[in-house]
C-alpha cells in the first residue's frame, strides 16, 4: 500500500464521477429536444433515457463480480472508451434505436466507474468508510450543477443544439483517462481482508443485504427518477427549468461534501428515516406549490435525498464487510435499477397526467401545434404543468414506503445489535 497513491486515486475518481453526472444532467434537458427532434412521446424518451440505468445496472453486477478477479485498472478502462463511444454515437444519432444503443453505451461506462470507484475507495480509506463515500458521492450532484449551467447558458446565447452540451462532456473523459494512467491500484478490502468468494456470495443472498437492496430500488427511483425528469416535469414554472435541478443538485453536493462528518456520527438508520421524511415532504410541496416556493419545495427534497446513496452503501460496507466488491456492485447496479424503471413508467405517468389535463372539446394534436403566444399555446404549457406537478404528488408515494421500512430496520438493529 506504500506505492498506491491515494489522494490521486481518489481525485481521479471523482473526476471520473463528474462524468456520468453531465451526462445526467444534459440528457434531462434533452427530453423534450429529443421527442421534438426525432418526433418521439415521453414514454420513448423514458424508454432511450432509462437504458442507461440498465446499462449501469449490467456493468455494475458484472464488473463487480469481476473486479477482485481482472482488477479495478481493467475496469476503469472499460469505462473511458463505452464514455467515449457512447457521446461520440450519440451526438451522431439519428432517431430511437441510434438514442438506445449510444445511451446503453454510456449506462455500461457509468456503470464500470461505480464498480471500480466504490470498492477502491473502501479498499483505501478503510476507517471512514461512509465519510470518503459521501465526499466521493458529492462529485455526482457537483457534475450535475456543471451541465446544469452549461445547459442555462448555451439557452441564454441561443445555442441550443443539444449536441454541443454532450460534445463538451468529452473533457472530463480524457481528463480522467489520463489521471488513472499508469497508475497502481491496491486489492480489494475483501482480498485484504480474507473473505473467499464464496463468503461473499454467501453475504449478497443474506436476508439484510437483500432488504437493503430491495430499498436500494425505491431510494434511487425517488432521487434519479425526479432529478432526470424534473425539468421536463416543471418546464413551464420558469424560462429555464434546467435550474431548478441545479438547485437540487447543489445543496446535494454541499450536504455530501461537509456533512460526510456529521452523518458519520449518527446513526445510519436514523439518516435514513430523516432522508425518507425530507423526500416525501419535498416532492409533495413541489406538487402544489408555485413560484419561487418551488425551489424552497425542491431544497427540502434535495436535503432528503442528499444522504441516500452514499449511506446505502456505507450501510452495507459496514454492516456487511464480507459482500466486498460484489455488495457494492450489486447495490449500485440495483440502485439504478431502480432508475432503469422509474424512467418510463414517469413518462406514462406524465403522459397521462398531460392527457387528463386537455379541457373538454380540445385535442392535444392541435394544443401541441399552437403557435407561441396565442390562447392555445398559453393552454397547453398549463396543461404541461398541471401533468407534471401530479406526476411529482404520484412520486411522493415512494419515500413514504421508505419511512416504514427504515423505521422497522432501525427497530430490528436496535435489537440484534
Amino acid at each position: 500500500m506504500d506505492t498506491i497513491k491515494k489522494t490521486q486515486l481518489f481525485n481521479a475518481s471523482c473526476v471520473a464521477l463528474v462524468v456520468p453526472a453531465l451526462a445526467f444532467a444534459t440528457r434531462g434537458s434533452f427530453v423534450e429536444a429529443w421527442a421534438t427532434e426525432f418526433n418521439l412521446t415521453h414514454t420513448q424518451v423514458g424508454w432511450i433515457v432509462g437504458t442507461a440505468f440498465w446499462g449501469f445496472t449490467l456493468a455494475m453486477v458484472f464488473g463487480g463480480s469481476l473486479v477482485d478477479i481482472i482488477g479495478i485498472g481493467r475496469i476503469i478502462s472499460i469505462a473511458f472508451f463505452c464514455h467515449v463511444a457512447g457521446i461520440v454515437l450519440t451526438i451522431i444519432a439519428t432517431g430511437f434505436w441510434s438514442l438506445f444503443i449510444s445511451t446503453m453505451l454510456m449506462g455500461v461506462a457509468e456503470g464500470s466507474v461505480g464498480a471500480a470507484c466504490n470498492p477502491l475507495i473502501t479498499s483505501m480509506y478503510t476507517d471512514q468508510k461512509t465519510r470518503r463515500l459521501n465526499r466521493f458521492h458529492a462529485w455526482f450532484p457537483t457534475g450535475i450543477v456543471i451541465g446544469g449551467l452549461i445547459v442555462y447558458l448555451f439557452n441564454k446565447i441561443g445555442l441550443v443544439e443539444w449536441r454541443y452540451a454532450m460534445g463538451i462532456i468529452l473533457l472530463p473523459t480524457f481528463a480522467y483517462g489520463y489521471m488513472f494512467l499508469n497508475k497502481k491500484f491496491p486489492q480489494t478490502e475483501r482480498v485484504v481482508s480474507g473473505f473467499s468468494y464464496k463468503d461473499m456470495l454467501k453475504a449478497c443472498v443474506s436476508p439484510l443485504f437483500l432488504f437493503m437492496a430491495f430499498c436500494m430500488i425505491l431510494t434511487s427511483a425517488t432521487e434519479l427518477g425526479t432529478n432526470q425528469w424534473i425539468a421536463a416535469l416543471l418546464a413551464n414554472i420558469s424560462d429555464n427549468p434546467i435550474l431548478l435541478l441545479v438547485w437540487i443538485a447543489g445543496i446535494m453536493a454541499l450536504a455530501r461534501q461537509f456533512g460526510g462528518t456529521l452523518i458519520h456520527n449518527l446513526k445510519s438508520t436514523m439518516v435514513l428515516i430523516t432522508s425518507s421524511i425530507l423526500a416525501f415532504i419535498g416532492l409533495v410541496l413541489m406538487g402544489y406549490v408555485n413560484g419561487a416556493l418551488v425551489f424552497a419545495a425542491a431544497g427540502i427534497f434535495a436535503l432528503g435525498i442528499a444522504f441516500f446513496w452514499p449511506s446505502m452503501l456505507g450501510f452495507v460496507s459496514e454492516n456487511i464487510p464480507e459482500s466486498g466488491a460484489l455488495g457494492l456492485a450489486i447495490m449500485g447496479g440495483i440502485g439504478f435499477l431502480g432508475g432503469a424503471i422509474a424512467q418510463p413508467v414517469l413518462g406514462a405517468i406524465f403522459d397521462a397526467q398531460t392527457i387528463a389535463a386537455i379541457p373538454a372539446g380540445q385535442t392535444i394534436e392541435v394544443l401541441k401545434a399552437a403557435l407561441a403566444g396565442t390562447q392555445d399555446a398559453a393552454t397547453w404549457a398549463q396543461i404541461q404543468l398541471t401533468g407534471g406537478t401530479n406526476t411529482l404528488r404520484f412520486v411522493a408515494f415512494v419515500p413514504a414506503v421508505l419511512v416504514m421500512f427504515f423505521t422497522f430496520l432501525h427497530i430490528w438493529k436496535r435489537k440484534h445489535v
